[in-house]
Order: structure tokens, then C-alpha cells, then sequence
């Protein structure tokens, strides 16, 4: 699954964010100060930090070039400070958005899925992978066994495009409602889509469809030959 470090001394702040990311399906581990902080980033190699301006020991502002030296993680900054001075300080040192508090959750929310979204596109620029005997091609939308096209419908597809970018990992039946359908709450009947879309998926897909892993309570994972 998705992780997430927040390095937030607020403490009122880090668990509206906790609480929020992971009713988006995401794992959130928090740090409340820089120090503290750079340890979580460097042990648990998180695919997206939420980072402080203010913080005890070490400030974000630090945090983010330390973090910058050997790593292209995705930093979103947050701030009380609404001088321009900072807010251009962090983008020039890496940081790829900036939030000034108070901020809307729900807009936070949507800038997050944007930059792992771009994050995940990045570090996927193929436009062609092979899956078994199977060529997908993630530009044209579609699939290929040998020269026989497989007919997915465009949710069949967008499925299975996130799970491939998703490089291995788990992916909550929340997290695929909102890339996919762009829910933002997920209720027991939502949830039920996917599992449908998985049996009609796997089906299409013959023998390949068994790539498609179910991890019980949480999702599901495309199983490689790499993972």
C-alpha cells in the first residue's frame, strides 16, 4: 500500500491528516519533529511526505534539503507562515507543493492523489509492458495476446493500469474507488464494484488473470515476475 510520512508537531493537526489519509487507504506514519522526522523518512521509505515548515529540533525547511540529497520522494510543505519568501524557498529546494494552514482537508486530499498520481507516472514512463504472454500498451488502452486484442471496457483497463503502476503494492478497494471512480467516500456496496471488476477482469484476462492477487481485508496487488 501507499505510504505516507507526516512530520507534524501539532499534534490536533497529524491526527486530522492520519485520520483522513487512511480513510483514503493509505499508511501514514507520523513524526512531531525534524529530527524524528528525517529517521521515520530514511527507515521507512515512504512514497510521499507531508512536511512542516515549523518544527521542533530541525525545521522543515532543513528537513527538506537533507531529504533532497538522495531522494526524489514527493514533499508537500505546510505552513502557518504566509510569507512568499518561504513558500518559494521550499519549491526551489525540492519540495512539490505547498499548503498554507488553515487548508481545506479536502483539497489537500485531492493535491495529494495529483502528486502521487505524477509521482507514479514518472517512475512509469513505459508505455508498453508485458504481463505473461500478454502486451499492454497504457497509451493506446490496449491489450494484446499475441496479435488477438483482449476487449476491456475503459474501467476494466483504467483498473489494471493502476495496478501495474502500482509497481507490486497493495492497493485498498478505497484507494482504487477514488483513482478510478473518483469516489470520496466508500461505502460497503462501492466496495463490492471492485471485487466484480476483478472476477470480469480476471476472466478476460485468462491464465494472466490469476497475476491479480486478493490480499483479504485490505485489496488487491498485480503479482509480477519481478514481485
Amino acid at each position: 500500500m501507499i505510504k505516507i510520512v507526516v512530520v507534524e508537531d501539532e499534534k490536533p493537526i497529524a491526527k486530522l491528516l492520519k485520520y483522513n489519509l487512511e480513510q483514503n487507504g493509505y499508511i501514514v506514519l507520523i513524526a512531531q519533529d525534524g529530527e524524528a522526522g528525517l529517521a521515520l523518512i530514511k527507515e521507512s521509505k515512504p512514497d510521499l511526505i507531508l512536511l512542516d515548515l515549523m518544527l521542533p529540533k530541525i525545521d522543515g525547511i532543513e528537513v527538506c534539503k537533507m531529504v533532497r540529497r538522495d531522494s526524489s520522494v514527493p514533499i508537500i510543505m505546510l505552513t502557518a507562515k504566509k510569507d512568499e519568501t518561504d513558500r518559494v524557498l521550499g519549491l526551489e529546494l525540492g519540495a512539490d507543493d505547498y499548503v498554507t494552514k488553515p487548508f481545506s482537508i479536502k483539497e489537500l486530499m485531492a493535491r495529494v492523489k495529483t502528486i502521487l498520481r505524477r509521482s507514479q507516472d514518472k517512475a512509469n514512463p513505459i508505455s508498453t509492458i508485458h504481463l505473461g504472454e500478454l502486451t499492454i500498451d497504457l497509451e493506446r488502452y490496449e491489450v494484446k495476446r499475441g496479435s488477438k486484442e483482449i476487449a476491456l471496457s475503459p474501467k476494466e483497463f483504467e483498473f489494471l493500469k493502476v495496478l501495474l503502476r502500482a509497481q507490486g503494492k497493495v492497493l485498498s478497494r478505497e484507494h482504487l474507488l477514488e483513482s478510478i471512480w473518483n469516489y470520496d467516500q466508500a461505502s460497503e456496496m462501492d466496495t463490492r464494484t471492485i471485487d466484480q471488476h476483478v472476477a470480469r477482469l480476471r476472466g478476460k484476462l485468462g491464465a494472466e488473470g490469476q497475476h491479480i492477487v486478493t490480499v483479504k481485508n485490505v485489496g488487491y496487488r498485480l503479482k509480477t515476475d519481478g514481485n
